[in-house]
């Protein structure tokens, strides 16, 4: 991205951020989709998962050039890896929806149901969850099309393989235990969601069922932590025996080459802050093609994997990707940095998320040794990040920071907003003065203490 394209998407919101406060924060129950598209600061916002989270790059390139006709020509990929087109208009969502119909993609109606990146491609995986996928939707498809279930209802299916799901969190999740058997657990990840059930696919989907109809049958737009445990045992009753199984699978970024088992190669890619122009994301499409890449895979954490590039290519294409704001390379600092849409692009926002987020990289690269994730937040919302993190969220005084919580948490520290450049400046040297041999940053923070750190930010 040019720093023109950077600096614009900044200037959105500068009245937002001088003399006028943010509008009223609104709850986070709803989804944007296509039917329903979600009025924000710059437009109307909207959300979809294509199929399989799989687009080929004629389709990719098709939506792009949609989004800058009918939209503002920005698109983000979000943390659970959906896109978002920005700045629709009411009489343009209707044109932009039928693109999407012209260029072949699909986007199934209800929930999203959210499978591993890499499905039907990587040879570590233990289940396809593609073909899981397609059984549950044909077999639950009334279910799963009920007016009364939650916009944001989450189901996940995890495949297992380099780069399984574990980490995000569902109110139904499957995991895959064994070319025959599936977990079901609700409410959490892969470590923290409840099992009620170890069966067969059919058995499971089965399962999925209860928990849908248990839903269905509370009042509308109930998630699964709603549900009393009570009618889950009726349901499932020997779930109170069973354990979350532990995931093997290891941590690993997403931006870069990575080889699969069978030696074919992926090359993962991630827009600046999960933000990109349509223009650069077309460019990058048409380097890609002519390079030999086919098809793109929707990934968490804010970014996709390019399928088919032959491994001697890759190094090109690398190179390429960052002249256009898109990280290609393992290792960089904004991997650790996750910031919303900010102010200007989002009505409840109190600040420019990613005008901050470029200051901190440059002034505090102390933070981003990869043992944290600094959120960005701007307002209490935290729609980002639904984690734990060093947290700065937006209020109409400044700032709250939260040395490891959630954006709507009580904050250790509340700062002006002309104190936010020296604050951060403080807390990196903080680190840097007090971190011993070899320890890293989460873990300085952690021994500092709220007492510590909120110290070292109140020297003048």
């Amino acid at each position: 991205m040019s720093i023109e394209a950077a600096t614009a998407i900044d200037r959105i919101g500068e009245a937002a951020l001088h003399g006028r406060p943010a509008a009223k924060i609104r709850a986070r129950g709803a989804c944007p989709t296509l039917a329903a598209p979600m009025p924000t600061g710059d437009g109307l916002l909207v959300r979809l998962r294509p199929a399989g989270g799989a687009l080929t790059l004629p389709q990719l390139a098709a939506l792009a050039r949609s989004a800058a006709v009918h939209g503002n020509g920005i698109l983000e990929i979000t943390a659970r890896g959906n896109l978002q087109i920005r700045g629709l208009r009411a009489e343009s969502v209707e044109k932009f929806a039928a693109n999407i119909d012209v260029a072949g993609i699909t986007v199934p109606a209800g929930p999203a149901i959210e499978i591993s990146p890499l499905h039907g491609i990587d040879p570590e995986e233990t289940i396809n969850p593609a073909a899981m996928e397609m059984a549950m939707r044909s077999a639950l498809h009334d279910l799963i099309a009920s007016p009364r279930l939650a916009p944001k209802l989450s189901i996940v299916i995890d495949g297992g393989g380099a780069f399984g799901l574990s980490a995000l969190s569902a109110d139904i999740r499957l995991a895959a235990l064994s070319p025959t058997d599936w977990l079901v657990a609700i409410n959490g990840d892969g470590e923290t969601a409840k099992p009620v059930a170890i069966a067969p696919t059919e058995a499971a989907i089965a399962a999925v069922g209860e928990i849908l109809s248990l839903l269905e049958a509370l009042r509308q737009g109930s998630r699964a932590r709603d549900i009393d445990p009570a009618l889950l045992r009726a349901r499932f009753p020997t779930m109170d025996s069973l354990r979350a199984v532990p995931s093997r699978a290891v941590s690993k970024p997403l931006s870069g080459l990575h080889r699969l088992a069978d030696g074919k190669t992926v090359l993962g890619i991630r827009p600046e802050f999960g933000q990109m122009w349509a223009a650069d994301l077309t460019a990058l499409i048409d380097l890609a093609s002519a390079r030999g890449a086919t098809a793109i895979r929707l990934a968490p954490r804010r970014g996709f994997f390019l399928i088919g590039l032959p491994a001697d290519t890759v190094p090109a294409m690398q190179i390429a990707a960052s002249k256009y704001g898109f990280s290609a390379q393992a290792g960089e600092s904004s991997e650790h940095l996750v910031a919303c849409a900010g102010a200007g692009a989002c009505g409840s926002a109190f600040y420019e998320t990613r005008t901050l987020a470029r200051r901190i990289l440059a002034a505090a690269p102390t933070l981003f040794d990869g043992s944290l994730t600094l959120h960005l937040s701007g307002c209490a919302k935290g729609c980002a990040h639904a984690r734990p993190a060093l947290t700065l969220s937006g209020t109409a005084e400044g700032y709250d920071l939260i040395l490891n919580g959630l954006a709507g948490d009580r904050p250790d520290e509340r700062i002006a907003g002309g104190r936010i450049d020296f604050a951060i400046e403080r807390l990196a040297r903080s680190i840097e003065d007090n971190r011993s041999a070899g320890e890293s940053a989460a873990a300085c923070l952690t021994r500092l203490g709220a007492t510590g750190v909120l110290e070292a930010l109140r020297q003048e």
